[in-house]
């Protein structure tokens, strides 16, 4: 590229590398995708950016907004080469403002750190990833990030009230308000919530902020049968009258895994299940349990275990935490979110068993219960092409599976470039085709993050 002392002369020398050495790092994320962009940019402002991605889109530069590089789906892969933005070095909280309930940060900020300053108000940002240690908050709003309290509290498009981005002329546009209520115009921050770099760089984002529960109660669950375990989520989450803060599975791979793997000392069984309930007084946290345990006990559980101290509930909790971590540590493995309705996750449960069976692959299934995404893990030899083969038709199988349940692809981890190419199996022509008119009204020389999401044109 010719045009590279151009965004040097922008950011610095220190804040632009097209070094091979660099650039590596930069070709991958945490799916199995592997593409090399071009060069590097650290830009500081939205101001850079805007000057940046200007210069791109006369050129015909594609351009791959990137925050901690955590997505599962090839979300931040430079497909046709380009300019990777890595938006680390924008990680300033601006302000917390407690009596409108609003932080507003720039796109760097660590989701965890941001949580940690909310704590010493009392307050936090409920969506929790998994990566939520590392994963920023630009990368949060671009796939519409969620986590295990998901069921109760929502995902990261259910808190984002504004959003500064530049979109692909380099304009920087102010969209949204700081208001709980507002619906003057169209509702763009949602629209850029999710759209996962294809519409612009998101700079800055305000995002409303919860009270923090004051108490909390969890219990773990073992189940014989995987119906029975599937059984009593679903009839918890239809006909308790109330919502868990988590409700969350594991199947037996997975503790086997983990058993064969920590010092953990897990039972031998179909299904985990491990759930909480929150609220801001010990009778109404106990109040809430005893109505999940009591439609657990209905569909015959192994065990049950219950803890309210904070030490003894991490203790709970630390299976769940492992289970990526020990599965990867078997062999290789795609990590996949589809969703289903409620009603739907015990046929979605029963149904990746029968694919493992039927495709002669080992998969590890966990997930988000409380809101029917599963998280099936395929573990494969990467090196071993019969089974790459496998592992691609399997993938397809859970696609095909979820959708026919009246299921999405992604619940969580967005469509990217692994997804990207069943995006027709779930979305009809005309929906497909309004996306793409969206997608080449803003972007017409398809600079953003071009063959995500399958919105070529």
């Amino acid at each position: 590229m010719n045009n590279m002392h151009k965004f040097i002369d922008i950011v610095g020398e220190d804040n632009f590398s097209d070094k091979i050495e660099d650039l590596i790092p930069y070709s991958y994320d945490a799916s199995i995708n592997v593409y090399r962009p071009d060069a590097l940019i650290w830009p500081e402002t939205a101001e850079q950016i805007s000057q940046i991605v200007t210069i791109a889109n006369q050129k015909g530069i594609p351009i791959i907004p990137r925050g901690a590089g955590t997505s599962l789906s090839g979300g931040v892969i430079a497909i046709e080469g380009g300019i990777v933005i890595d938006v680390s070095k924008m990680d300033n909280i601006i302000e917390i403002k407690i009596e409108d309930r609003y932080a507003t940060v720039q796109p760097g900020v660590i989701c965890d750190d941001l949580n940690k300053e909310l704590s010493k108000y009392k307050f936090i940002f409920p969506p929790d990833p998994a990566s939520s240690s590392v994963s920023t908050i630009g990368g949060n709003v671009a796939t519409n990030a969620g986590g295990i309290k998901g069921a109760k509290y929502g995902t990261t498009r259910d808190y984002v009230l504004g959003l500064e981005v530049v979109i692909p002329t380099g304009e920087i546009m102010h969209t949204g308000a700081h208001t709980m209520k507002c619906v003057s115009g169209y509702d763009l921050p949602k629209l850029f919530t999710g759209s996962e770099g294809t519409l612009g760089v998101i700079t800055e984002v305000t995002l409303k902020i919860n009270p923090i529960p004051l108490h909390a109660m969890t219990a773990m669950v073992t189940f014989g049968r995987l119906d029975d375990a599937g059984h009593a989520i679903s009839e918890t989450m239809t006909g308790s009258n109330l919502i868990p803060s988590v409700m969350e599975i594991l199947d037996k791979v997975t503790l086997k895994s983990i058993r064969e793997n920590t010092s953990l000392e897990l039972p031998e069984c179909e299904a985990m299940l491990l759930t909480e309930t929150d609220g801001h007084t010990w009778q109404e946290v106990e109040a809430q349990m005893m109505v999940i345990l009591e439609i657990f006990k209905k569909n015959n559980p192994l065990t049950i275990k219950t803890a309210k101290e904070e030490k003894e509930r991490m203790e709970l909790w630390e299976a769940r935490k492992g289970a990526y971590a020990t599965l990867s540590r078997i062999s290789t493995g795609v990590l996949d979110d589809v969703t289903v309705p409620i009603s739907k996750f015990t046929d979605l449960l029963v149904g990746v068993q029968e694919i493992s069976k039927k495709r002669g692959l080992v998969i590890g299934t966990y997930g988000h219960a409380g809101d029917g995404n599963l998280h099936p893990q395929i573990l494969y030899d990467t090196y071993d092409p019969e089974q790459v083969k496998k592992m691609e038709v399997v993938e397809s199988d859970l696609f095909h599976l979820a959708v026919s349940l009246n299921g999405t692809l992604t619940g969580e981890h967005g469509i990217g470039l692994s997804k990207a190419d069943y995006m027709g199996l779930e979305h009809d022509r005309v929906e497909m085709e309004v996306m793409k008119k969206i997608k080449k009204a803003l972007d017409p020389n398809n600079i953003m993050n071009p063959g995500k999401m399958a919105l070529h044109f």
